[in-house]
């Protein structure tokens, strides 16, 4: 992939280190200033296009489906065109052939290829496959998560498809990582159908070597009254999550397991039914109660609308949710949730009902993958002192879980052609916590 330079900004001058202890977790915080940087405006949209011949695999990506399973999913102009991978841990040599199903859809004068999704495996952790989609086109590759830690996640928000997004996607590839996170707005195409292959096309090159697991935003809900009521059409059809594999009835919210069990993941509807009669808060309660804290010692959660934000933009858009949901991930002792949808960075304070808490999670805002519609440069003033760093910048995250106990969170800026880490923090895990696990929590599973 090109590299695209972007303008030339001052790197940061000075370097801010402090510690600080929270009652049942260690966190050693490290900033960096952005004195001296200039704050990007938008990008100019991408458009990819198609080089491949109609028969031939595009969009390629891949996504996690169980626990040794992995979904494939591309599209082909050529309706005719195989739903069947090949694939093998050799370059060239596809022992194993695997035939899916298909798909497709119209969006008013719009009509989408022939979308594919193969569910291949089993598959041996920590492992390269070479795979080949529908018997023709190019040989593709991908290395699956390991069983055991330690793991990294790549924790992007509001991706979209401009020199930012390529930006922050080649700072992202610079280092490797086993799993792709993105907490919603993934094409920003907002009902012009084309920009979802444009974006399929762009990302090609990094979802079809690592799983990327999503969750919907805004920007997914693509509504017409009348013609498309209910919504989501493309974002369903085209990105297809393991949501029967989890028990859930939606595309929209589901969970999964890596590292063997030892990580749960649950992804989270934020623009469909959250409230206690509904079918996701149903879904959430069963499926907090199957964890068991001795075999699953961290728990993550990501959503679009944050439930916690002291920036200008969206306010109290995520407060129905948390009012609704809150409690259940607190009482789960959940770790980690991350959200979208502001075009910035903040990361906060284990927090419970808008106080500090120990046994809360630490919520996190990355929204600021490189969306069309720029940065949210306003914040609250003066700071809340449960917010612990904010910065409107384009950048992403890391999470890497080293063990049973403990993991490291680090955003990194783009800074020029350059990524900068700008925050970072150790955390450890509340199922360490003698005095949280200790305490009663919310009764899940007396409830079922």
């Amino acid at each position: 992939m090109a590299m695209w330079c972007p303008r030339v900004f001052l790197l940061p001058s000075t370097i801010v280190v402090f510690l600080f202890f929270v009652s049942q977790i260690l966190v050693q915080s490290t900033h960096a200033s952005a004195e001296g940087f200039t704050r990007p405006p938008p990008g100019n949209i991408i458009f990819s296009e198609h080089e491949r011949s109609k028969s031939e695999p595009q969009q390629v990506h891949i996504s996690l489906a169980g626990s040794d399973h992995m979904r494939v999913t591309w599209v082909t102009e050529d309706h005719k065109a195989q739903s069947t991978v090949e694939y093998d841990t050799a370059p060239g040599q596809y022992t194993t052939r695997i035939r899916g199903e298909h798909t497709s859809y119209t969006y008013f004068s719009y009509s989408s290829g022939k979308i594919h999704h193969v569910k291949i495996g089993p598959l041996e952790p920590a492992t390269t496959y070479y795979y080949r989609c529908g018997a023709s086109g190019p040989e593709f590759s991908f290395k699956t998560p390991p069983s055991t830690f330690p793991i990294e996640f790549a924790v992007v928000g509001d991706l979209g498809q401009t020199d930012w997004t390529k930006s922050t996607l080649e700072h992202v590839e610079s280092k490797d990582y086993d799993v792709f996170l993105l907490p919603g707005d993934l094409s920003y195409a907002d009902s012009q159908q084309p920009l979802w292959d444009s974006f399929g096309r762009l990302v090609e090159p990094i979802a079809s070597r690592r799983p990327w697991m999503v969750t919907e935003g805004n920007h997914e809900i693509e509504i017409h009254p009348v013609v498309f009521p209910q919504g989501f059409k493309a974002y369903n059809t085209r990105w297809l999550m393991p949501y029967e594999e989890s028990g859930s009835e939606s595309n929209l919210y589901y969970s999964f397991d890596v590292a063997g069990g030892s990580i749960h993941i649950i992804m989270l509807g934020s623009y469909t039914e959250f409230d206690s009669d509904s079918a996701q808060y149903k879904w959430l309660q069963q499926d907090l109660a199957k964890i068991d804290r001795k075999m699953t010692p961290w728990v993550f959660v990501l959503l679009h609308a944050p439930w916690y934000n002291t920036n200008m933009a969206h306010q109290g858009e995520g407060e129905s949710m948390r009012k609704a949901m809150e409690e259940l991930l607190y009482g789960a002792r959940v770790d980690i949730v991350f959200a979208g949808h502001v075009h910035a960075y903040e990361r906060f304070t284990r927090i419970y009902d808008n106080e500090a808490d120990s046994c809360g999670p630490v919520y996190v805002t990355i929204g600021d993958g490189g969306n069309r519609e720029g940065l949210a440069m306003s914040y609250k003033e003066p700071a809340s002192p449960l917010s612990m760093f904010r910065e409107a910048s384009f950048g992403h995250g890391r999470l890497r879980v080293l063990n049973h106990t403990h993991m490291h969170w680090s955003w990194h800026r783009n800074d020029d052609a350059n990524s900068v880490v700008a925050d970072e923090v150790w955390l450890e895990s509340l199922s360490a916590s003698g005095t949280c696990m200790g305490q009663p929590t919310s009764s899940l599973k007396d409830e079922l």
